[in-house]
């Protein structure tokens, strides 16, 4: 029954104030507390909706601010796209004039030629060697030479003397080549003609022990390295692991002897690889 109750109605203030002093105050307190709390309430509701619409309101204006920026930055950049693409008028080339230092033209040398005398047989003197005395060539103001030239002048200062050139050729120098780049390890590595079993039946056919080697009882594995080249053949060939001076150079032979290999390949191109491979020596009969 206390559920139909309404705490807040003037009948129940009315009993629960019966027959005591209405004018107190607190009588009319309880009875106008229904209306101070709707106020309430509903205050708090307008000042919640006036909070949101508020925040809201910022929002849609930084919003706003926001677009008018990234607008503005774009008209700039289109503004600098459009004044960078515009060709600028090239600078008119100024002509200087050099002067160049003055320079007299180069003639050949007018000269006497100077017979040099030497005690001959008759038959042995030329007819051009015509010997001009002392007194002739003190009156000569033109040089002395080899010949006699007079298609030239007699200025030494724009001269050159009547000569016999040679010509030395300039050497052009030697451009070195780039050397090729020699790979240790590629994604496809070089490959013997039917595979490793073939090669080690090349190597068992055609070695041939050597004979030292076999008298002092020798025997062992000689690791070989060598290029297989972009074409598949055998190039550079080193000992990596010795174990004899003889049983060295018959492996480095035979290796050498080898035929062509499938070429290694990196990214899809032939390419030279270094090839690492065993020979073994083993005398017949030996553990």
């Amino acid at each position: 029954m206390a559920r139909d109750v309404d705490l807040s109605s003037k009948e129940w203030c009315d009993l629960v104030f019966e027959g005591k002093n209405k004018e107190f105050g607190a009588y009319e307190l309880r009875t106008t507390s229904v209306k101070r709390h709707n106020k309430a309430v509903i205050y708090t509701i307008i000042g919640a909706i006036l909070v949101v619409a508020a925040v809201f309101g910022f929002m849609k204006v930084q919003q706003i601010i926001a677009e008018r920026t990234i607008a503005d930055s774009a008209e700039q950049e289109e503004v600098l796209i459009d004044t960078s693409t515009e060709e600028e008028p090239e600078p008119e080339e100024q002509k200087v004039e050099i002067k160049q230092p003055e320079v007299l033209p180069e003639e050949v040398l007018n000269t006497v030629k100077v017979t040099e005398l030497k005690i001959v047989e008759d038959e042995k003197v030329k007819s051009e060697d015509e010997i001009k005395s002392q007194d002739d060539l003190k009156q000569e103001t033109t040089a002395f030479g080899q010949k006699d030239n007079d298609k030239g002048t007699d200025d030494r200062n724009v001269t050159r003397e009547l000569k016999n050139e040679v010509v030395v050729e300039e050497k052009k120098p030697v451009v070195e080549e780039k050397k090729e780049e020699i790979f240790k390890s590629v994604e496809q590595m070089p490959t013997f003609p039917g595979g490793d079993a073939a090669l080690m039946k090349y190597l068992s056919s055609h070695i041939q022990y050597p004979t030292m080697a076999q008298e002092n009882n020798i025997q062992g594995k000689v690791i070989v390295q060598f290029v297989v080249t972009k074409t598949g053949a055998v190039g550079e060939v080193k000992v990596v692991r010795s174990v004899d001076k003889d049983l060295d150079r018959e492996a480095v032979r035979v290796c050498k002897s080898l035929p062509k290999f499938v070429p290694g390949r990196q990214n899809g191109q032939p390419v030279s690889v270094w090839y690492t491979l065993p020979v073994t020596f083993k005398l017949q009969g030996a553990n």
